[in-house]
């Protein structure tokens, strides 16, 4: 697993030159990465060209590239694919999870009626269906009076959790 390297910013002067404009730096702020010091507009994403100092203290190196941590999720993040609409998930997005399934966030919905959790919401998993409160609580009560195999409903079934966001992580080799 590649872990982000740190960029920080210092407040006193130095002769280093900057190693991307290769001009002396003589800023009052710069910063320091890669064993380097650079201009504060020096240190850029590879790819978007945004600012890394201004995106956090943390950025990825692959190669030769310096990048933010949208791009090396981008590029080199593990895609997934959402258990609810089999489409694929990027590396950088946000998604829920639910025992071993993970969801696009527009996704994690009652697949009965289509209402949406919120944060703190209960559901259930009925093998990789997700279901609100009052569609399991349907459930359990047609299969108790329609089946014979109610223990085993139950046993899939009587789990339930809250859920939350979490980021979806890098997992690479350098």
């Amino acid at each position: 697993m590649l872990l982000p390297a740190k960029a920080e910013c210092k407040a006193v002067s130095t002769s280093q030159s900057c190693p991307a404009c290769s001009k002396r730096i003589i800023d009052r702020y710069f910063l320091q990465a890669l064993d380097q010091f650079w201009h504060q507009d020096c240190l850029k994403c590879g790819c978007c060209e945004c600012r890394l100092g201004e995106v956090g203290d943390s950025f990825y190196t692959k190669g030769n590239m310096i990048l933010c941590k949208r791009d090396y999720l981008r590029l080199f993040g593990r895609a997934g694919h959402c258990a609810a609409c089999c489409k694929v998930i990027p590396a950088y997005q946000l998604v829920m999870k639910a025992r071993d399934n993970v969801y696009h966030m527009d996704c994690f919905a009652c697949q009965e009626c289509s209402s949406r959790f919120c944060v703190g919401d209960k559901f259930f998993l009925s093998g990789n269906r997700l279901l609100c409160s009052q569609d399991y609580d349907s459930l359990l009560y047609h299969t108790e009076h329609h089946s014979q195999d109610y223990d085993s409903l139950l046993y899939h079934t009587e789990h339930h959790s809250s859920f939350s966001s979490l980021p979806s992580s890098p997992d690479s080799q350098d």
